[in-house]
């Protein structure tokens, strides 16, 4: 399960890098130093200063809190995060015990305000719940990358840092649309396994894929939600197929329960549709891959942690991202969804993640 309170397509008041190859593979080049090139050239200019940011400089020490690491995704996040902290000598990581438990949370983040961090990377399992921590760190002087789910009040953050729900549902949205349009299909029979229902997360991706569709002329004929689980996905994805006889195409938001769609699909010895998934794992890359009925997956990051820890040390560091004219890290950074199909997969198998 991801973002359960992501803002609103926050984009559209923040900085939005090219996608999630650009904000996982390549934000250092974006995060170089603001200090004054050698050839005379401006700072918000780049060229000769690509990658200074990553010379060791002002040891800093940065705190991580996340929940446990109970689905692919998540395990994604503490992994990405302490391979790209692991990978500066400037940087002291400290890391708190991952938990589901909103209460040891709060504690284990009050910890590292005692322990007077340089910085703080927060995941909350509950923004809301969290969000009084998070302003007592930034009160006491901590900048707080807020990492996916977002504090509601933007004083206890400094940056946030996530990836965009409803951009995930245009991504889908177009490549189904696309399809269909260009294979002359009338009233196509097109069909949605979402997560959780009543997060906002989940709807915001419904309402991404139902916008876009409109633009074709289609809508989504029927819509059942899973809980992001490989059972509950196996278990939606057969009410599906008995439901309806023929089917055009299906978009099932999350490649971790897309395992379980996909067994339903191969069980019911079903053909005649294509599919596309969310988040962007290794597994559904595979099977892309190899051919069949998932043709595409549209990302959801999880490479985003180690994108926040290099914020994290640059702020720390009091630098700044000189591919950009401002000398300060911006407030807002949304991760677009890109859409990898077996044309591109190669490019993004290696920042795919295991469900």
């Amino acid at each position: 399960m991801r973002d359960q309170s992501s803002p609103s397509r926050p984009s559209r008041r923040g900085v939005l890098f090219g996608g999630a190859v650009v904000a996982a593979g390549t934000l250092a080049a974006a995060c170089t130093s603001n200090a004054e090139p050698s050839d005379g050239g401006t700072a918000a200019q780049g060229g000769t200063l690509q990658g200074d940011n990553d010379k060791p400089g002002k040891k800093v020490t940065i705190g991580f809190s996340a929940p446990a690491a109970d689905h692919g995704w998540m395990a994604a996040i503490a992994k990405d995060a302490e391979a790209q902290a692991k990978k500066y000598t400037d940087v002291d990581w400290k890391p708190v015990e991952p938990t589901n438990d909103i209460n040891q949370q709060i504690s284990a983040v009050e910890s590292l305000i005692q322990a007077k961090v340089n910085a703080l990377v927060i995941l909350p399992n509950d923004g809301e719940q969290l969000n009084q921590v998070a302003r007592k760190a930034m009160d006491a002087g901590i900048p707080v990358i807020n990492l996916d789910r977002v504090f509601p009040d933007k004083l206890s953050y400094r940056t946030w840092l996530g990836g965009d729900n409803y951009g995930m549902g245009v991504s889908a949205g177009h490549y189904i649309g696309k399809k269909l349009k260009d294979a002359g299909t009338s009233n196509p029979v097109i069909v949605e396994v979402q997560g959780i229902a009543t997060l906002p997360l989940t709807q915001e991706r419904s309402k991404g894929f139902a916008d876009t569709l409109k633009t074709y002329g289609f809508e989504v004929t029927d819509q059942q939600a899973a809980e992001f689980t490989v059972e509950s996905g196996n278990r939606v994805t057969t009410n599906l197929l008995s439901a309806h006889k023929k089917i055009d195409a299906l978009w099932n938001h999350d490649d971790d329960q897309g395992v379980g769609v996909l067994a339903a699909i191969t069980a019911s010895d079903r053909d005649e549709f294509f599919m596309v998934g969310g988040a962007g794992s290794a597994n559904a890359m595979r099977e892309i891959k190899k051919g069949g009925v998932l043709e595409a997956t549209v990302t959801y990051p999880p490479t985003m942690a180690g994108s926040a820890v290099k914020l994290a040390r640059l702020i720390a560091q009091g630098k700044g991202m000189a591919d950009l004219v401002e000398l300060q890290v911006p407030q807002s950074i949304t991760l677009a969804s890109e859409t990898i199909t077996k044309a591109n997969v190669d490019t993004y198998m290696p920042l795919g993640f295991e469900s």
